[in-house]
Formats: C-alpha cells, sequence, structure tokens
C-alpha cells in the first residue's frame, strides 16, 4: 500500500522539480549565449580564425578567461600573459569542484569529462537544490545548455558579426548575464549568514578591483564566507 500510494505522489514533486531545474538551465543558456557571439567578434578583431575560436569555446570553455586570453593576444600580449590571466580568473573553479564533487561521482575518465562542464552557470543551477541527484540533473542540463550555445554563438560571431566593432556596448549585453545570476541568486539569500557572505564579498571584490590583477577581486571575494562567523 505504501509503495504504490507514494509513486503516484512523488511523481508530480519530481516533475515540478525538473520543469524548474529546465527553465533555470535554458534561462540561463540564452542569457549567456549572446556573449558567446561577442567572443566570435572579438576573436575575429584579434586576428584569429573560425577553427580558432571555436576551439576556445569547445576546449577551454570559460567565458571570462577566454575573454582575458583573447584581450592579451589582441592587444599584442604574449601567450604567457594570456594563460596567466585565464588562470587566475579561472581558479575560482576549485571551489566549484569542491561544492559539486558530491553529485559527480563515476570513474576518473568520467569526473574528468564531466569536469569540463564546471564554470559559473551549471554549478549555480546544481547547487540550487540540496538532493544528490537534483543537483547532477541541474548541473548537466545548465552546463551541456550552454556548452552548446555558446559554441553556436562564437561560430555565429566570428563569421557573420566580424566586422561589429563594440557589440557588447551598443547593444547592452554586458547586462544580460549580471541579470541571469542575480535572479539565481536572489531566493538563496534567505538567511543573514547568506546575505552577509553576498555583502561581504562583494565589497571586497569592489576594493580589489582597482589595484589587483584581472582575477584576484572575484577569487578573493570567497574570503567573504569569514562574515558568516560573526553573523546568526
Amino acid at each position: 500500500m505504501s509503495d504504490s500510494s507514494n509513486g503516484p505522489a512523488r511523481a508530480p514533486a519530481d516533475d515540478r522539480i525538473r520543469n524548474e531545474l529546465l527553465r533555470q538551465a535554458l534561462s540561463i543558456s540564452l542569457a549567456v549565449a549572446p556573449f558567446g557571439v561577442v567572443f566570435g567578434v572579438a576573436c575575429a578583431e584579434a586576428g584569429l580564425s573560425p577553427a580558432v575560436a571555436l576551439g576556445y569555446s569547445t576546449l577551454v570553455f570559460a567565458g571570462s578567461a577566454q575573454f582575458a586570453a583573447v584581450d592579451v593576444l589582441g592587444d599584442g600580449g604574449t601567450v604567457a600573459a594570456a594563460v596567466t590571466a585565464g588562470v587566475l580568473l579561472n581558479l575560482r573553479s576549485l571551489a566549484f569542484g569542491v561544492a559539486m564533487a558530491p553529485a559527480l561521482t563515476g570513474p576518473v575518465w568520467r569526473r574528468a569529462l564531466l569536469s569540463q562542464l564546471i564554470i559559473d552557470e551549471s554549478t549555480a543551477v546544481g547547487t540550487a537544490r540540496p538532493e544528490i541527484r537534483w543537483r547532477r540533473y541541474g548541473f548537466l542540463a545548465a552546463g551541456l545548455g550552454v556548452f552548446a550555445l555558446w559554441n553556436a554563438a562564437t561560430l555565429v560571431g566570428v563569421t557573420a558579426f566580424s566586422s561589429s566593432g563594440d557589440l557588447i556596448e551598443r547593444t547592452g549585453l554586458d547586462a544580460a548575464a549580471p541579470a541571469a545570476f542575480l535572479a539565481l541568486l536572489w531566493p538563496r539569500l534567505a538567511g543573514a549568514p547568506q546575505r552577509a557572505v553576498a555583502v561581504a564579498g562583494s565589497l571586497l571584490a569592489l576594493a580589489l578591483v582597482p589595484i589587483a590583477p584581472a582575477g584576484v577581486p572575484i577569487v578573493a571575494a570567497v574570503l567573504g564566507i569569514v562574515a558568516a562567523r560573526w553573523v546568526r
């Protein structure tokens, strides 16, 4: 009796959670995709071929690091400087990996493959649920969605919009991704400790932006968790 009655009762709840995660994954994928177009444009302006631009988006697959590397190369910087900028910006992925590790189990080869999808967007959607299986589902939905649209958008940008110039400023795309992240973050600021972490991390990052190398303010913002120790 209990098994047969609980099964149908759980199904609507599972469908609701699944649909909610899919909506989040789709919305954030669509919000990020235009930046793929802008990245393609940046590659074209830096003199990179469509094959190289697509290789960046497929193999590196880290928006901010890609932009940093291409900007350095476009300004005549060395490969070492481009790699350094990308590494600094991607150090936060270490924390993302720790957060998602319990949900991404299996053989080493599988975890290595899934690690390619560890980005801000997939981690944000994946950690929105406390249950391990839904964390994995949200992570994969957002990671694969962003990966597909980001690569397609990169190809469009480097081929069809290669002479568009300052596309991001003229279209207001610089506000799209932050707005999407804020929408995902807002429901998670229900408690005082969470709000303290958010405020402290933001203030620390803003204070470091004028004086620290690119990427360091983002990494240092994690120290905002210390503020939660004094908030009950």
